[in-house]
């Protein structure tokens, strides 16, 4: 069995704000979002700049808000049997919070249980969901609020990526599986790999596939000690003068549903995932092969389930790293030969910034967007190009494009790619 496999709804939130029209206004305008951190002090640490929306929720509330938005969009009733799959690493705020202990200098406390807020948070972001959905009035109620989280005495049970899983299929009512990913930063896009898979060969007739990180101390220490921080405010991907990445809040959602199934619910589709892949060239923990070896895997393994090579855009993974971005550009020179310098290829993580577990999703529907609107976006804060980078990278500003088919890719740390295809429909 080989199922087409449709996209019929999506919800996201990036520093931009909530939805597509702000994406519109920044990743395609090329209006970078970085600013400096005032959620937590950032004097210990190599930078104070990211892309950040302000204050930060609990992650599981971000995840219900862009998964509530996706099913109401498609018109995902509560109750359905439908798949949860989450890319997350949990969420590290309530971590730091418990090892600093309720009473220490910077703390939160431990905040409130999810119990609390969780399905409250759910309930209201899927009932406006309900009230706007085109397909159906939409969900209309939630299910089982999530689990109590235990207070300081305990390790907050959000931090489990687990958990996550499980909790958001709760506020969302849903019956089918939960599974959680934690493959950094192809977390989301193996997760929808993964639903792909499982509604083409008829293990599954729906899912939603979601991933959400929001910028936090851990992964800004981590990151900073490693010396892969930009030191001057901005990403400059593919560039001479590239100096690193910067981190960006990120969560988004897209229901996955088989062609039947969306016909039998009379669901709009919006695009086809028609290609998926994933591969690991084990190079090293943390450097990507120098000639782009698993991305090449990845990518092939997602033409030949897609039918045919031709490709009319790339979201690239595109980190503005020493090593990520000549290995990605030499990777993509031979996944495309004599095509490569017809393809082109942007770097949305410019304007965003690095999304870590929810980079696949949010890119996703960015693609989808570039992709339905007939724009390509940009990499913003192009200056001098690099001689070993030496593709078409859409500097600086946006293009009218006649876009059917676009790939985007993804990379992690210990040689991790993936790579999905999406259609114009």
């Amino acid at each position: 069995m080989n199922r087409e496999v449709l996209l019929t709804g999506f919800g996201v939130r990036t520093a931009f704000g909530t939805g597509a029209d702000p994406l519109r206004e920044g990743v395609f305008d090329g209006r970078p979002a970085f600013a400096p951190i005032t959620r937590f002090d950032t004097g210990p640490y190599r930078t104070g700049v990211a892309a950040t929306g302000g204050g930060a929720a609990p992650l599981r509330e971000v995840l219900a808000e862009v998964a509530g938005a996706a099913a109401g969009m498609a018109g995902l009733r509560t109750g359905a049997e439908a798949a949860v799959l989450v890319g997350t690493a949990g969420d590290f705020t309530g971590l730091t919070r418990f090892w600093r202990g309720p009473n220490a200098p910077g703390s939160a406390g431990p905040g409130p249980s999810a119990g609390a807020t969780g399905a409250a948070s759910a309930r209201s972001v899927l009932e406006e969901a309900a009230s706007v959905g085109p397909v159906s009035p939409g969900v209309v109620s939630v299910g089982p609020a999530p689990r109590e989280t235990p207070r300081a005495e305990a390790a907050p049970v959000e931090t489990v990526p687990a958990w996550q899983a499980e909790a958001l299929a709760d506020a969302l009512g849903l019956r089918g599986p939960r599974l959680a990913f934690t493959g950094a930063c192809v977390a989301s896009a193996t997760a929808v790999a993964h639903a792909c898979a499982l509604i083409a060969s008829g293990r599954a007739d729906i899912a939603i596939c979601a991933g959400a990180y929001l910028v936090e101390e851990e992964n800004l220490a981590k990151f900073g000690s490693g010396f892969a921080l930009s030191g001057d405010g901005m990403m400059r991907p593919f560039c001479a003068d590239r100096g690193g990445l910067l981190l960006g809040d990120g969560a988004a959602a897209v229901v996955l549903e088989s062609a039947e199934g969306a016909r039998r619910r009379g669901a709009r589709a919006l695009g086809a995932l028609t290609g998926w892949g994933a591969a690991s060239d084990a190079h090293h923990i943390a450097r990507p092969h120098p000639e782009g070896a698993g991305l090449v895997a990845a990518a092939r393994r997602a033409l030949r389930r897609a039918g045919g090579p031709r490709i009319d855009y790339v979201n690239a993974h595109g980190t503005a790293t020493t090593y990520n971005d000549p290995a990605e550009t030499r990777g993509l020179r031979t996944l495309f030969g004599a095509d490569a310098d017809r393809v082109p290829v942007s770097s949305t993580k410019s304007t965003t910034g690095h999304l870590l577990e929810a980079s696949g999703v949010v890119e996703l529907v960015i693609t989808l967007l570039a992709l339905r609107d007939g724009v390509l976006p940009p990499t913003a804060g192009f200056t001098a190009p690099d001689p070993v980078c030496d593709l078409d990278y859409v500097p600086n500003r946006p293009h009218k494009a006649d876009l059917r088919r676009a790939l985007t890719v993804n990379a992690a740390f210990g040689g991790a790619n993936t790579a999905l295809i999406l259609e114009r429909v």
